[in-house]
């Protein structure tokens, strides 16, 4: 599928070809350069599961892809068969990774298309795919805005801090955070990154720095224990990151090690970004109610799966996410723009106006 956008896409992390969900895996980055393709929502969904497809944005467009795979794979079948697949489909997905919010507002947007009355299977098999194309499409479109609502933010010289990776690999394509960088290169603006190694699964070390590789931007990798040495020594501008989830109080829910961030640059005074599309926000959980996913203890005990790193049998916590409070956020970009303080009111009145 052949789009035009306003920017250069480099990196295409989720494709639909010919009925088929194309990814690159992003867990063999930066060594290998991996593509896979299937119609199998089962092979996607545990592609989500074992993050070869990571990123709230990226889970949400892949969960609706695998949707409309299956439809396409059995579209032969009557209707109410079909039906039964897709329902089916829709639930496994629902179980595949509990913090990122896109992904129950892409199967709900999905769902609301199977609740409409169809006369055939080939009627709602077009009306699911014409849905997840949307969604696809939207992804891209609203990344771009993100980038161009936050250039704004950046100023010529400025070095940005950021952590894990909110790029292209995280989104369809274009990226939440790096959007917001990637517009103001484009722009012309001399800016350098500092990354995050953001273990344990090292996605600033693997992705970030892969990704401004890519685009020539200037790109420094740090320990994650570094970040209040940089900050103390006057190296960091501003932060913009990414989230996985953000509650109308304005919590958001990032990558384990975002909550640390944001206390040390409100000690620093470092502005405080938050990069993120409107489908990132949940109006509806309260934070009480917000789990937070537990992964592997090996993802902890060793480094990416391979080398051992501690005793076999200790102990480990290995949360995915944790959760900034709003009184350390200076700003939320979204591509309805940026919304300041007070969130619990400007959340609401962004999202539902």
């Amino acid at each position: 599928m052949e789009l035009k956008f306003k920017y250069p896409i480099k990196i295409k992390t989720l494709e639909w070809i010919d009925g088929k969900v194309r990814w690159i895996d992003t867990s063999k980055l930066p060594f290998e350069e991996i593509y896979i393709e299937s119609d199998d929502y089962e092979r996607i969904a545990k592609a989500i599961e074992d993050m070869e497809i990571r990123g709230a944005p990226a889970i949400g467009v892949a969960a609706a892809l695998a949707i409309a795979a299956t439809a396409y794979k059995y579209r032969s079948l009557p209707l109410n068969e079909l039906k039964i697949k897709l329902i089916k489909a829709i639930e496994r997905l629902r179980q595949t990774r509990p913090t990122a919010y896109n992904l129950f507002w892409a199967l709900e947007r999905m769902a609301k298309v199977l609740e409409k009355e169809y006369n055939d299977s080939d009627t709602l098999c077009r009306a699911i795919i014409e849905e997840a194309l949307k969604i696809y499409v939207e992804d891209i479109n609203t990344n771009i805005a993100i980038g161009e609502y936050g250039a704004k933010l950046i100023e010529d010289g400025d070095t940005v801090l950021t952590h894990c990776n909110a790029g292209a690999l995280a989104t369809s394509a274009f990226g939440t955070a790096l959007a917001i960088i990637r517009v103001a290169w484009y722009q012309g603006k001399k800016i350098k990154v500092i990354a995050t190694e953001t273990r344990p699964v090292l996605q600033g070390a693997r992705l970030t720095v892969w990704e401004l590789k890519k685009e020539g931007i200037p790109v420094i990798l740090i320990t994650d224990n570094m970040v209040g040495y940089v900050m103390s020594k006057g190296l960091v501008t501003k932060v913009i990151v990414g989230a996985d989830r953000i509650l109308s109080t304005g919590h958001v829910i990032n990558k384990i090690g975002t909550y640390m961030i944001a206390l040390t640059a409100k000690r620093h005074n470092i502005p405080f970004y938050v990069a993120a599309p409107t489908s990132t926000i949940d109006l509806r959980t309260p934070i009480a109610q917000v789990i937070i996913e537990e992964r592997d203890p090996d993802e902890v005990r060793k480094v990416l799966g391979r080398v051992l790193i501690t005793l076999e049998d200790v102990e480990v916590l290995n949360p995915a996410f944790d959760i900034t409070p709003p009184d350390l956020v200076t700003a939320i970009v979204t591509e309805k723009g940026i919304i300041y303080p007070p969130y619990e009111t400007n959340l609401k009145r962004v999202v539902e106006g």
